[in-house]
């Protein structure tokens, strides 16, 4: 993840939750009190959002002690320590919520991810995600994938053409519709063509297409339909793909198979954060 761009997200993700102050804890605790934070699973899984950690505190306050003791993309156990924080009680606490939301939710589309792999169990396949993930959690959750041992599909609209029915039926086929785009976009953008029968894919081979993806077709169905498609052109199976029939298609002999509920399904692995005074800091002025 591009370090940047996660300060800048903390940054409005703080803005919306501290405001201008923390009625409780900055009225509670003097602020020469120091404290220390413990992120601990309460489940096993794939930990995601060692840098969520790291940057999110040190955006708080640059006196805060950060030691994370796994690894993003690491099975992690009940009762195991996450990370240790040390510093400012104050700055803790205030932090505390959005970042362990945060790790929360990559920690268990990393797990989800992790658990499709598994179970596809195939090495010339790789489970990919979508783009339906969470508005604004979009880069985090897609980096969560990876560490899971998923790999991503396009991050926007703007990165690779999907032609999907709609946009076949305004171009009239799909030849015209990739000789259409092509034509104004040159050689460095992919192009593909989401297929439902026979019919479609020979087109989408035929315009060449970069990826041809077969929509809502079962594992039977893709075994037929990927005969007619070239080796150079790569193959993609989505729609109606779940944990439960995942396995189902490990045979069909397509690239990738791409699932929504990577992100949109995923349940956030259960994180606590345990924190308890340390001392407070001496003060040197008074001497």
């Amino acid at each position: 993840m591009n370090k940047l761009k996660v300060r800048r997200m903390l940054e409005e993700f703080f803005i919306e939750d501290i405001g201008d102050r923390d009625v409780t804890s900055d009225f509670l605790f003097p602020q020469d009190v120091d404290g220390e934070l413990h992120f601990i699973s309460k489940q096993s899984g794939i930990f995601c959002g060692t840098e969520i950690i790291r940057e999110g505190y040190q955006l708080l306050d640059s006196s805060i002690k950060v030691e994370v003791h796994v690894q993003d993309g690491t099975a992690i156990h009940s009762g195991e320590s996450i990370a240790a924080i040390k510093g400012p009680i104050v700055s803790l606490l205030k932090g505390e919520r959005v970042i362990l939301n945060l790790i929360q939710r990559m920690s268990g589309i990393a797990t989800l991810t992790a658990q499709a792999v598994e179970t596809l169990n195939h090495i010339e396949t790789e489970i990919c995600d979508t783009r339906k993930t969470t508005p604004g959690l979009r880069m985090f959750e897609k980096y969560a994938v990876q560490m899971g041992g998923g790999v991503n599909h396009r991050f926007g609209l703007y990165d690779a053409v999907m032609l999907k029915d709609n946009h076949i039926a305004f171009a009239g086929s799909i030849l015209n519709a990739v000789e259409t785009v092509r034509a104004k976009l040159g050689h460095m953008v992919k192009i593909e063509v989401e297929t439902e029968n026979e019919a479609q894919v020979k087109a989408a081979v035929l315009a060449g297409a970069d990826c041809i993806m077969f929509d809502n077709r079962t594992p039977e169905e893709i075994r037929t339909l990927i005969q007619l498609v070239p080796s150079n052109i790569t193959t993609e199976a989505s729609g109606g793909i779940h944990l439960n029939n995942l396995a189902a298609y490990r045979e069909s002999g397509v690239d990738y198979i791409s699932l929504g509920a990577l992100t949109h399904s995923a349940t956030s692995l259960d994180i606590s954060a345990n924190v308890s005074i340390i001392q407070r800091r001496p003060n040197y002025e008074s001497i």
